[in-house]
């Protein structure tokens, strides 16, 4: 009886661990509103951020698909879902990549965390943002059907690009948004279930339509790739990643898989 009531109280305590860590990174990663009775754990979180991707998507699907039920023009519905997305996140990701624009336009290397750091935006970091959001509206607009899915993939992905940008390189300041990932002790299994995760939404689209084969295999192969190449891409740039990359890579990540999706998703 000592030894049930023993594992009872470690499965117990180890489901309040998960759920507070998940409470925390709605928390962070969105402008959900979390109860203030909450317990929020944020050492880890970003364990899971392609969860909390999926979720994002999903909400922007349920959007995209109420507006269509409303007769809303693509263009427009695209925008929306896009502007939406942003509103979501508070622009946590979007704000990252614009600031690492500005960065990597200082000519003087020496000088870009500086730059970055800095809460002004140029012209450099305005040019960003307005072209991931011009690349995501058109692309999402080019995407007729199984809309939901690509806006869930996108945004998984983008996430879990993120995470393998955590663990793979160093972090380059010694305080800021990011700096609360690199003291997590995360390793690359913590890769593993988001990967899953993903791969088994491609699974899904096999499953429910067998004759988009495709799609599933540019889902699973073309997002990991991309959000591979994009944290590697920075890292090369920068000899590092910080908060504002993190967010760079989700960002970029979702707007180039999105412009791969309107490819070879049916129209």
């Amino acid at each position: 009886m000592t030894r049930n009531k023993h594992w009872t109280k470690q499965v117990w305590g180890f489901w309040q661990q998960q759920t507070a860590t998940l409470a925390a990174a709605i928390a962070f990663y969105t402008c959900l509103p979390v109860p203030s009775s909450w317990t929020l754990a944020f050492r880890g979180i970003a364990r899971n951020a392609p969860l909390i991707g999926l979720m994002i998507g999903g909400i922007l699907g349920l959007l995209d698909s109420g507006l269509h039920l409303l007769g809303m023009p693509v263009l427009t519905k695209s925008a929306l879902v896009i502007l939406a997305g942003i509103g979501l996140t508070g622009g946590l990701h979007l704000d990252g990549a614009m600031d690492t624009a500005d960065g990597l336009a200082t000519p003087d290397p020496k000088r870009r965390l500086e730059v970055m750091s800095d809460s002004l935006t140029g012209a450099f970091g305005a040019m960003a943002a307005i072209a991931i959001i011009l690349l995501k509206t058109a692309a999402l607009h080019d995407i007729q059907s199984h809309r939901w899915l690509a806006l869930m993939a996108v945004a998984g992905w983008g996430r879990w690009g993120q995470l393998v940008a955590i663990i793979c390189y160093p972090y380059l300041k010694p305080t800021g948004k990011g700096a609360i990932h690199k003291e997590s002790n995360l390793s690359a299994r913590d890769l593993i279930p988001g990967l899953l995760l993903l791969l088994s939404l491609s699974g899904f689209l096999l499953i429910v339509d067998s004759d988009r084969w495709l799609m599933s295999v540019g889902m699973a192969f073309g997002g990991s790739a991309i959000a591979v190449l994009t944290g590697a891409w920075f890292n090369y740039k920068l000899g590092g990643h910080t908060g504002d990359t993190y967010g760079a890579v989700v960002e970029w990540t979702e707007a180039l898989l999105l412009c791969l999706l309107a490819g070879i998703f049916p129209k």
